[in-house]
């Protein structure tokens, strides 16, 4: 069944679950759409685990379109969410509603998703009346990690929950059709999901909200180094593809592969007159 807006608030509506992954490519995009994934986000986050940047801020809208095209020719029921990448909306409504736009009609996506809360309210009201499906971000949002002084848990405060609250309202009352819940206590999301109308979003907010999000690399177990709390590896396809292409290496290196399995064959008489008629 292709999901939609209105089917992801029936899910929140039924108490459904909402499975949403990351994708950058068309194979992969493929891949989690014939699994059944109810979203898949084309997120900034392609700048590190994609193009090899230290966080989210290089990343442009251009660099977000490529990708978005290419999970776009792979899934076909998913609905995909297309991140706006750092100072494509935070300049102004002019430019915010112009970005989405491009990231619909030349990226193909079905949403675009934007960090902040009361500060880009007006964004996401412009973006919505251009006929645009707005997803926002709450909490630890990565294009603020300068604000922040690096990846840590938000609103554990009285004030900065309270302020998560009312921001999460402001973004609904805005027009956003669901809002991403990152890095916040799982009681200030559960409280967050029950007063809002729209479907929220987790990673590393508990499993109190509507719906959980993975970078899809962390969830296979694709990187190395430090993997966030909130990211469970469901697999280790890393050391499956490691030992794969080392396996490739060995056999290509000792001549056993290509085997005569993995070759085309000719008529033994065309290979003779060859090479008869060579001098």
């Amino acid at each position: 069944m292709k999901n939609t807006v209105a089917t992801l608030m029936m899910q929140k509506q039924a108490g459904e679950k909402i499975t949403m992954l990351t994708a950058y490519d068309y194979t992969t995009a493929k891949i989690e759409d014939e699994c059944g994934v109810n979203s898949i986000l084309v997120g900034d986050s392609l700048g590190m685990v994609m193009l090899g940047y230290e966080n989210t801020l290089p990343v442009t809208v251009d660099d977000i379109i490529h990708h978005t095209a290419a999970v776009a020719r792979g899934a076909k029921n998913a609905f995909i969410v297309a991140d706006m990448p750092f100072l494509s909306y935070q300049t102004g409504v002019y430019d915010a509603v112009v970005n989405a736009g491009r990231l619909v009609k030349e990226g193909g996506a079905h949403a675009v998703k934007l960090e902040g809360g009361a500060e880009v309210c007006e964004q996401i009201r412009a973006i919505v009346n251009a006929s645009v499906p707005v997803v926002a971000h709450l909490g630890l949002t990565p294009q603020s990690v300068n604000v922040f002084g690096g990846f840590k848990v938000q609103g554990k405060s009285y004030d900065k929950a309270k302020k998560l609250i009312e921001d999460s309202l402001k973004i609904q009352e805005a027009g956003a059709c669901a809002v991403v819940l990152e890095g916040i206590p799982a009681k200030l999301a559960e409280i967050i999901t029950k007063k809002l109308v729209i479907p929220t979003i987790g990673i590393g907010a508990g499993n109190g909200c509507d719906g959980q999000v993975l970078v899809y690399q962390d969830m296979l177990g694709m990187t190395t180094g430090h993997t966030p709390k909130f990211a469970k590896r469901f697999a280790e396809a890393g050391n499956l593809i490691r030992q794969g292409i080392s396996d490739y290496i060995s056999e290509t290196k000792n001549g056993a592969f290509p085997a005569e399995e993995h070759t085309y064959k000719i008529d033994d008489e065309v290979i003779e007159k060859l090479l008869s008629e060579e001098v």
